[in-house]
């Protein structure tokens, strides 16, 4: 259950029913996440706003949505990892890529090198070494895309901390984390 009140987007007025009619249409749900996020119109606007501007960037959806899912299994986020899981697929991954990219890992080398770079930025609280980026420039990165990943990074690390901390029930199919919690 919840910590948090979930709105409901039939009672929402406002900006906050203007981006839950938005995130319905994007769904043809509003996912529970939204719901919680929706106690704050900025927090909203933010999440929202950040999904937009990230899900027509350069890295493209399956690249974006392999971030998250290895993001969410080392942040413990069941919820991120279902709903990722689901939404790499409907951008084309396979359920290996998934299951792969869960682990911090791909077949593909660009792809393998941006998981293991999103994933030193979360362990080491972007704390990086200029090999770190070098890294991604030598898998075939430019600048755009290196600030991308962070900025996936960063949305990610948003939506996992708000579904962990505030118990947001998962409203998609189950996906089994595979990192042990610490």
């Amino acid at each position: 259950m919840s910590r948090i009140t979930l709105i409901d987007p039939v009672n929402a007025t406002s900006m906050v029913g203007e981006h839950l009619a938005q995130i319905n249409d994007a769904f043809g749900v509003v996912p529970n996440m939204f719901k919680a996020v929706a106690n704050s119109p900025a927090a909203l606007a933010s999440m929202w706003g950040s999904f937009g501007a990230l899900g027509g960037g350069k890295l493209g959806a399956k690249l974006g949505e392999q971030i998250a899912v290895a993001i969410a299994d080392r942040n413990n986020c069941n919820y991120c990892l279902a709903a990722h899981t689901a939404l790499g697929r409907k951008a084309g991954a396979t359920a290996e890529d998934m299951t792969e990219a869960q682990a911090g890992r791909s077949s593909d080398p660009k792809t393998a090198a941006v998981l293991r770079f999103a994933l030193k930025v979360v362990e080491d609280r972007g704390d990086l070494a200029t090999t770190d980026v070098d890294a991604l420039r030598n898998a075939g990165l430019d600048d755009e895309e290196i600030v991308e990943v962070i900025a996936q990074v960063a949305l990610n690390l948003f939506t996992n901390y708000i579904n962990v901390a505030l118990d947001v029930p998962v409203d998609f199919p189950g996906v089994k984390l595979t990192r042990v919690a610490r």
